[in-house]
């Protein structure tokens, strides 16, 4: 069997969850990722890995409309997998519904309506009618109404199975592979030029309400000598970083690395800190790096937005949303009491092979495809 996964945009961090059901579903045949592409090349951290990528250059509409056709005439799959509900993945997942007579799996990741409507009414109503650009609200939207037409959905979040249906498929990770002891801490703390440093690691997408800000000035307020954030995702000499600096934190910055090469790095971590705000955009959120962490055994400290706190329970310490001096007492707390840091990220990957495993997501998705691929 082969199996084409349509991603939004192979050149962003819409390829981490393509990419992540790429391997769920590879013990089946073969399986191939497509779709536009927003820049030159695959986005960094899955371009060196297994998964085989196919773009075609983003354009705005009507010019589009030739791209989508290249897309469908491209993937041509026994099984259609559509990554979330974009114009650039599900559109293009039920034109081969409906006119080639594909079987089809829509992935729902995000609430992608969430995102447009956090900035209020007038910026809402103005983006509604933005009609160019594919990955606009008026496109979205009509993709999130059409979910009825993909024989199967699955999602990444309680928050998502509750709007959408479907099947509940976080994103896990293999631990199998990643697991404790598997990674060189001291590589990683030499990589990060942090040997002798405590460190607090912030993975991931450095977005406003991934409460990066919140995170530095709880670091800055602990004052210690000793204690460096380590922020993987962010280019040095952005003005991301020049802001999370003037925050009095002392921070050092890696850009985005190849996906097998976070165990090194989080491996060197301390602490692991996910301080998700609560905004539209999170309501329906898991972010992936909590499953990196428990995968390897790391302490975590987060927020309770969204699912994160059912994953957390009795695994990890968790804070409300924006709440700095709290999220501060917390990272201070897992840096002074090395037992109880210790015994939270055993129990967390304990809680990671049981729930958010590679063999626990196959136990579910797999009879969803056998199912789709019987109805035809």
């Amino acid at each position: 069997m082969k199996v084409s996964i349509l991603c939004s945009d192979v050149s962003g961090n819409a390829a981490g969850r393509a990419d992540l059901l790429a391997k769920l579903l590879e013990p089946l045949g073969e399986v191939e990722v497509i779709g536009p592409r927003s820049e030159p090349g695959v986005w960094k951290p899955v371009a060196a890995g297994p998964v085989r990528y196919t773009g075609v250059r983003f354009r705005r509409m009507p010019a589009f409309l030739a791209t989508m056709r290249d897309l469908a005439r491209r993937a041509d799959g026994d099984l259609i997998y559509a990554s979330k509900t974009k114009l650039g993945s599900a559109g293009i997942g039920y034109l081969k519904r409906i006119a080639g007579k594909r079987p089809l799996i829509l992935d729902i990741d995000d609430w992608e309506v969430g995102f447009f409507i956090r900035s209020g009414f007038w910026s809402t109503v103005g983006r509604a009618v933005n009609l160019g650009n594919p990955n606009g609200l008026p496109w979205t939207w009509l993709c999130e109404r059409l979910t009825g037409l993909a024989g199967g959905v699955t999602v990444a979040s309680r928050f998502l199975q509750q709007r959408f249906g479907g099947t509940l498929i976080p994103h896990v990770r293999d631990t199998d592979v990643w697991k404790p002891g598997a990674a060189d801490a001291a590589e990683g703390r030499r990589r990060l030029g942090l040997s002798g440093k405590r460190i607090v690691m912030f993975l991931g997408t450095p977005r406003d309400y991934k409460g990066l800000d919140d995170l530095a000035s709880a670091v800055a307020s602990l004052g210690r000598a000793d204690l460096s954030l380590a922020v993987v995702g962010m280019a040095p000499g952005s003005a991301a970083a020049s802001g999370i600096r003037e925050r009095g934190a002392a921070a050092t910055f890696l850009p985005w690395v190849p996906f097998d090469d976070i165990p090194t790095l989080l491996s060197a971590a301390d602490v692991v800190a996910v301080p998700q705000r609560k905004t539209s955009d999170t309501v329906g959120q898991v972010p992936a790096k909590l499953f990196d962490a428990m995968a390897l055994g790391r302490p975590v400290v987060s927020t309770r937005v969204s699912m994160i706190p059912e994953i957390l329970e009795g695994c990890g310490l968790l804070v409300e949303p924006g709440d700095v001096p709290a999220l501060a007492a917390a990272i201070a707390r897992l840096l002074d009491a090395s037992a109880e840091a210790l015994a939270l990220g055993a129990r967390a990957r304990e809680r990671c092979v049981e729930r958010y495993s590679f063999q626990s997501a196959r136990r579910d998705l797999f009879p969803l495809v056998e199912r789709v691929m019987a109805k035809g």
